[in-house]
């Protein structure tokens, strides 16, 4: 892909339409943090919808392509201006903005119904993965390496082993390779198309489908159900980040314990 990093300011999901392309920042703009829950690109929600048995795949390989330099440059950010900071504290930053911005995720896109809730669920799986990745950078292990997506499928319990996720990964990247070249597949009916890629990223984001998807539908049960379990999963996800790249020697880059 050759899709430009969106900014930290990515606009919220219209209703019925995928998000539309961010422009790209001009050299040497900041990261500040948002004040809300970032959709995925319009170009991911597209490969997702024509392939939504890998959507979880596809969202790992385009977390890495453009959240991974964010992760780098927020944490170089952060040791310039505290020199010395121990990689435990710089962890707990990036875990409390983001669970954060889990708890607000739920309610992000503004539609109502299962459309809804298959944004606001994509919404909260990306929201994961850029946690994911700050973590990695708070232990100076290389966000950007294609190895962080295998991580974000295996620590979010999309795959069980790191080998059966990077097979995952290569089938995805080449019916990426291979739609660009001959146009996307034939599409399903809509309402199975959505179905099938909400389960698969509630599968991502660590939340039981059923419950996590359609709850939406039930008017006032999305709020109280979301709020606690986003915030239950991402906590859930970050403990197990911070277990995994805690480990000297993770990334291929020996390194003391700095907290």
């Amino acid at each position: 892909m050759t899709d430009s990093a969106p900014p930290d300011g990515e606009s919220r999901v219209p209703p019925s339409t995928s998000p539309a392309e961010p422009a790209t920042p001009p050299p040497g703009a900041g990261t500040d943090e948002p004040s809300a829950p970032e959709a995925p690109p319009a170009t991911l929600w597209d490969r997702m919808r024509q392939d939504p048995q890998y959507a979880p795949e596809h969202l790992a390989l385009e977390a890495v392509r453009r959240l991974g330099p964010e992760a780098a440059r927020w944490a170089g950010r952060i040791r310039a201006e505290q020199p010395g900071i121990p990689a435990d504290a710089l962890a707990d930053m990036a875990v409390r903005r983001f669970v954060n911005r889990a708890r607000l995720s739920g309610a992000v896109s503004g539609a109502a119904g299962l459309p809804g809730a298959v944004i606001d669920v994509g919404v909260l799986a990306w929201t994961q993965a850029r946690m994911v990745l700050h973590v990695a950078a708070a232990y100076e292990v290389d966000p950007e390496h294609p190895d962080r997506a295998t991580d974000l499928l295996v620590l979010q319990k999309v795959h069980k082993a790191a080998q059966t996720a990077r097979v995952a990964l290569g089938v995805a990247a080449g019916r990426e390779r291979a739609g660009a070249l001959f146009g996307g597949p034939t599409q399903s009916p809509l309402g199975r198309v959505m179905i099938r890629l909400g389960v698969q990223l509630a599968r991502m984001a660590g939340v039981r489908a059923a419950k996590r998807v359609f709850a939406k539908v039930i008017p006032g049960a999305a709020i109280v159900l979301g709020t606690w379990a986003n915030s239950s999963a991402t906590k859930d996800l970050a403990i197990r980040s911070r277990a995994l790249y805690r480990q000297p020697g993770v990334g291929g880059v020996p390194r003391p314990r700095t907290g």
